[in-house]
């Protein structure tokens, strides 16, 4: 721009939510990180094998490092919020409180984690009936993904939590949720853990083979039947409620969340001085287009 004007400077804030905690960054809108911050959240093994977590304390970790990262930063400014995270299951109710996936009827720990290997008889039982959706997840269903761990909580939590719930989210999904009252899923949530197929959506058979038909009678409602692409935008942006718990302006622009191990490939580090991976990363997780000239 001409005599020395410059144009006003944008930013953006990524989340990221990882096994054992939580970071943010404020990067511009060129991909320059300007601020970090981390976090502990706290984890739970309360027997062999089984791994929990509690949103409630995930959502509190990513505001104290959301606001950590904007300090001093001109909220106006501030463009784009996003998230990714590990693929654990987070259980609802219908009010949309948090619900036990534990014998010991603690809801605070509502979170099975992605490393989970309690549903080692339900993936084995899902695996054996060949159904056609396993072609797309290598063949064979992982323990570590949510059908098994569905079953396992209707087979061994049925009066506890199965049947109050109204809601089962993969982390990322509940995140962009909290943030903006939104319930549509990512497609990268859905196709990599759930057995959502992009071109047909869900296959009744599958879930109702694996004894999951609840799904299908509720019209997929408790799991999803709103899906977006990765970095659309949703709905009017961050509410209210969400924007004084993160300290940001209301009604910011929020993408459709990512699974953390694909927020980091879209980062992908080239042999380019011009960009870094965790620039690339932070900028596409906060639903702004990264256009690298080295891709």
């Amino acid at each position: 721009m001409s005599g020395g004007e410059r144009e006003p400077r944008s930013y953006y804030v990524g989340v990221d939510v990882g096994t054992g905690s939580v970071r943010a960054a404020l990067v511009d809108q060129r991909g320059v990180l300007l601020a970090f911050a981390d976090q502990p959240i706290e984890k739970w093994e309360p027997q062999f094998n089984h791994h929990e977590q509690s949103s409630e304390d995930i959502w509190a970790a990513c505001c104290v490092v959301t606001k950590k990262v904007v300090q001093g930063i001109d909220l106006n400014q501030i463009r784009g919020l996003g998230f990714d995270a590990t693929c654990s299951l987070v259980v609802l109710d219908k009010q949309f409180r948090p619900l036990p996936v534990n014998h010991e009827g603690d809801s605070r720990r509502n979170i099975i984690m992605w490393l989970d290997h309690r549903a080692v008889s339900q993936v084995q039982r899902i695996n054996e009936t060949k159904h056609s959706v396993l072609q797309y997840v290598g063949g064979l269903m992982s323990v570590e993904m949510q059908a098994p761990k569905l079953l396992w909580l209707k087979e061994n939590l049925r009066e506890t939590c199965w049947d109050k719930a109204g809601h089962f989210f993969d982390l990322p999904d509940f995140l962009s949720w909290k943030a903006t009252g939104v319930t549509a899923r990512s497609l990268c949530s859905l196709v990599c853990k759930w057995t959502y197929l992009a071109e047909k959506g869900w296959d009744d058979t599958f879930w109702k083979m694996v004894g999951l038909e609840d799904f299908v009678a509720d019209n997929y409602s408790k799991i999803g039947n709103q899906v977006l692409s990765p970095g659309a935008s949703l709905g009017n942006g961050l509410t209210p409620e969400a924007a004084k718990d993160l300290g940001l302006r209301a009604g910011i622009a929020v993408a459709a969340s990512l699974i953390d191990a694909h927020a980091g490939g879209l980062g992908f580090k080239s042999s380019s001085e011009s960009c870094t991976s965790l620039d690339c990363k932070w900028l596409a997780l906060a639903g702004r287009p990264v256009f690298c000239p080295v891709y």
